[in-house]
């Protein structure tokens, strides 16, 4: 199926960066901005709207193309075509794809949600999130002990 550019409601389009090589708090130069990926980018209700389909929401996180949002560091000018350049990969190392598995499928594995949040670019909400999951899961175990 041929989509036209946008239809996911992207304001950057660009081929070569996929959610398993980018990782959340690295920073790239495009044109002259600098941006840092902070996120996986979720569909909400607008998508299932958009395209009249009520399992577009679970098809989009099943795919574990989801897209990544930017933060900018350095406003500048970009143009279509503009190269795009990695000024810094973060220390931590976590792939947005990551990140969007723990959200969908991935639930329990307490030892990746704990590298997750000690990743400084990552927004407080998606903090918050994996620190209940650490909270709730913490509980389990210890119930499960006793």
């Amino acid at each position: 199926m041929n989509l036209p550019w946008g239809m996911f409601g992207e304001n950057l389009t660009i081929t070569g960066f996929l959610d398993e090589t980018v990782h959340i708090g690295d920073h790239f130069q495009v044109g002259s901005a600098n941006l840092m990926v902070t996120q996986p980018r979720l569909p909400c209700y607008k998508l299932g709207l958009k395209f009249g389909r009520d399992d577009i929401l679970k098809r989009f996180l099943r795919s574990g193309m989801t897209g990544f949002y930017f933060s900018v560091l350095e406003e500048g000018e970009v143009t279509a075509g503009d190269p795009i350049r990695l000024l810094h990969r973060d220390d931590h190392q976590v792939k947005v794809a990551v990140i969007t598995r723990l959200y969908r499928q991935d639930k329990y594995n307490l030892d990746l949600i704990r590298r997750v949040v000690e990743v400084e670019a990552l927004p407080e909400v998606w903090r918050d999130y994996f620190l209940q999951r650490i909270e709730k899961l913490t509980r389990t175990v210890s119930s499960n002990e006793a």
